[in-house]
């Protein structure tokens, strides 16, 4: 017998929740996501990665092209069990067109974005990649703390083995050519 005073959510159905739940489960914290049917709650993040957020942030508004955007802390739909909420994503523009959007399609993501953070190290470092590169997205960056500074691990999907390929480690300059150029100086951090 649950307790009519604690929310609902906090029993789950026996089959797990759903991508579609997450709109529909009332008072849940914010940036909840869904992970293999389970709720996973965010704890509160340090400045390094709201700071590097947004350098990656402003560095990709800068170089995206026209028909891609960049969005922040937005749920991508991978499968019907799998809704996690990448730091950032950039999709194709014409999956953002209703202001009501609470979440995307894998095939509208071109890249997502993760920041690892002490509670969430094996999701950001393993799980989620996995999820990503299953669901057909073809470009992951796992970002790392490293002192005061931020190290971006940038992945390709190989897509015979639909698994990450690393394609390159870079500290102070993110300079790419997929999946468009790229430019970001990752030292702006120490300006913020």
């Amino acid at each position: 017998m649950t307790d009519p005073h604690l929310p609902g959510w906090l029993v789950p159905p026996p089959e797990g929740f759903t991508a579609t739940d997450l709109d529909h489960l009332t008072d849940l914290p914010a940036h909840t996501e869904l992970i293999d049917g389970s709720l996973v709650f965010v704890s509160p993040q340090a400045s390094f990665h709201a700071l590097i957020i947004t350098v990656l942030e402003n560095g990709l508004r800068k170089t995206v092209p026209s028909d891609l955007r960049v969005r922040r802390e937005m749920s991508v739909i991978l499968a019907p069990r799998q809704r996690p909420e990448p730091d950032l994503v950039v999709i194709h523009a014409t999956a953002d067109l209703r202001p009501d959007v609470t979440a995307y399609q894998a095939a509208d993501a071109v890249l997502a974005v993760e920041v690892v953070s002490p509670d969430s190290e094996t999701r950001d470092r393993e799980r989620k990649p996995q999820l990503y590169a299953a669901a057909g997205i073809r470009h992951f960056w796992r970002v790392e703390r490293n002192g005061g500074g931020a190290t971006v691990y940038v992945y390709e999907l190989d897509p015979a083995t639909r698994a990450y390929a690393l394609t390159g480690i870079h500290h102070d300059k993110l300079r790419l050519a997929v999946p468009f150029e790229v430019d970001i100086d990752l030292t702006e951090i120490d300006q913020l």
